[in-house]
């Protein structure tokens, strides 16, 4: 099979250093190659197993790609479970959202701030995520897309509401980072 053009990317990044062209009858050129990948790695205190070589892949072999990688993305988005949260929960969010510390967000809502980190525990735990960032990011994704929820006023309510991944983009919020520690 015949390639054009071989790229060398650093294996720990994946970004793409330099790239060489295939010879006249369509070879690896070799010596090119190899004078090229010793002048980076000179040049970035690496070595040559830092790197590896990759083709660019014929159209023939890429076709349907794109319509099999949609079905199955659509597929998986409908097997994952709408994230079900409490009005407290979805009003902690809010604050969570805001960049708000426990503290500020029970002084918003009247909690105690071992409540607010309770239900701050039970966020983390429904959307599957380790910290108040992913936690940002996976609110984001959901069916609202980036929430920008005030903190309503408190109603005396045990209704649940569903937040389920769209199946359509993404969309990114940009939330300012306090410069206080933020812990569940």
């Amino acid at each position: 099979m015949y390639r054009d053009r071989y790229y060398f990317y650093e294996k720990n990044t994946g970004v793409t250093h330099f790239h060489v062209d295939a010879g006249p009858e369509g070879c690896f050129p070799v010596d090119q190659a190899a004078g090229l990948l010793a002048m980076h790695c000179m040049v970035r205190g690496q070595n040559p197993s830092d790197y590896e070589v990759m083709v660019k892949a014929e159209n023939e072999i890429l076709e349907g790609l794109a319509e099999k990688a949609e079905k199955l993305l659509q597929a998986g988005h409908s097997v994952s479970s709408p994230v079900k949260l409490t009005r407290r929960e979805e009003e902690v969010l809010g604050g969570v959202m805001k960049s708000l510390a426990n503290k500020e967000i029970a002084a918003t809502l009247n909690l105690s701030e071992r409540t607010v980190k309770f239900h701050v525990s039970a966020l983390l735990a429904k959307f599957r995520v380790r910290g108040r960032m992913e936690l940002v990011r996976e609110a984001s994704r959901s069916s609202m897309g980036p929430m920008t929820m005030a903190l309503p006023t408190p109603i005396a309510t045990r209704e649940t509401r569903s937040y389920a991944p769209t199946g359509q983009g993404y969309s990114v919020a940009v939330v300012p980072l306090p410069k206080r520690s933020m812990t569940a």
